[in-house]
């Protein structure tokens, strides 16, 4: 159960942030005001994008904007894994087993149960006419057996002594012990059964984080770990993004409707969103005319208006512009 203390780790593969824990996301999104993106599909239907679920990928401004209020922490998490010890895996190994066992005494118990209820459910009519087949079977192979051993007694001289039932029933020999065993073990294993992951690596021996979770932006580029934001532009959508999120709005990717974020009064589930904004990287930026017009004309289109977000880098404040087409001429 996630915690309202403790920093949300965002796990961090390929430079891209993840959330894999169900309470972090609940709280990133009721308390911080993130919403990310939820990408994780079901493995029998791994086409489908109707019903998605963990991870939550965050843009990178929202995972900026975690860790610098410290609400979260940047975790490195393919370097979390260490090599196992023999004794952890060894242990691992014991646990996969037993849950193989269970599986398939369960399998076994259920395959039994269904039986019996099938072998009930048939007529005595059904179950006369499976007798009659199974019989007529066996009489056709000990048929065709004799005639098999009639033909090799006419090729061959030599007598071969034949062993009864009784003294073969008798007689067993460590070789059939081992056959049965095979052949028990071989029925086992042909039973389905399912490896068990876990679904959060925590829970493994061998992950450990402790050394590769980063609090802050700089020591994470230090590390290697992360690098957004290095450039003017991502430093304009980060501080545009943040400005935004102090004002109490939640943001959505905006590609869609022509610009970097959709502007939320509230959560988008329960609201539209009023504003497409695109971000400027400065407040004394030139825009041509046609930018303007497609901007205006979009965002009245789609029921929004448009909003010009001008950052200035040396001030650290951000300039806004709302754009509407209105009918004239």
């Amino acid at each position: 159960m996630s915690s309202d203390t403790r920093p949300i780790p965002l796990r961090i593969a390929n430079k891209t942030a993840y959330v894999w824990d169900v309470d972090d996301i609940a709280v990133i999104r009721s308390k911080h005001h993130i919403c990310g993106v939820l990408t994780g599909t079901l493995p029998h239907l791994s086409q489908q994008n109707v019903f998605l679920g963990v991870p939550l990928v965050l843009m990178p401004e929202e995972a900026v904007l975690l860790v610098d209020i410290g609400a979260a922490v940047l975790v490195d998490d393919p370097s979390a894994y260490k090599q196992p010890t023999i004794s952890q895996l060894q242990r691992w190994s014991a646990e996969q087993q037993e849950s193989i066992r269970t599986q398939i005494t369960y399998m076994e118990t259920k395959t039994a149960k269904e039986g019996a209820n099938s072998g009930r459910a048939m007529s005595e009519e059904a179950l006369r006419k499976r007798k009659e087949r199974e019989e007529r079977k066996k009489a056709q192979t000990a048929a065709k057996a004799a005639a098999e051993a009639s033909e090799e007694g006419d090729s061959s001289p030599s007598v071969q002594p034949i062993s009864t039932p009784a003294e073969t029933e008798s007689t067993p020999t460590p070789t059939a012990d081992l056959a049965s065993s095979s052949t028990e073990a071989s029925k086992n294993s042909s039973l389905p059964y399912t490896i068990v992951i876990p679904a959060s690596s925590s829970s493994l021996e061998w992950y450990d984080a402790s050394a590769c979770t980063y609090s802050t932006i700089e020591s994470a580029r230090e590390a290697g770990v992360w690098e957004y934001p290095s450039t003017l532009a991502e430093r304009a959508r980060c501080g545009v993004f943040k400005d935004l999120w102090k004002q109490g709005y939640f943001m959505g990717g905006g590609i869609k409707f022509g610009g970097e974020y959709l502007v939320y009064p509230g959560d988008p589930l329960r609201y539209h969103s009023h504003f497409a904004a695109s971000v400027v990287e400065s407040p004394i930026a030139s825009l041509r005319p046609m930018e303007i017009v497609a901007h205006g004309r979009l965002g009245t289109a789609t029921k929004k208006a448009h909003l010009l977000c001008g950052w200035d880098d040396e001030k650290k404040e951000v300039s806004y512009l709302s754009i509407e087409w209105a009918g004239f001429g």
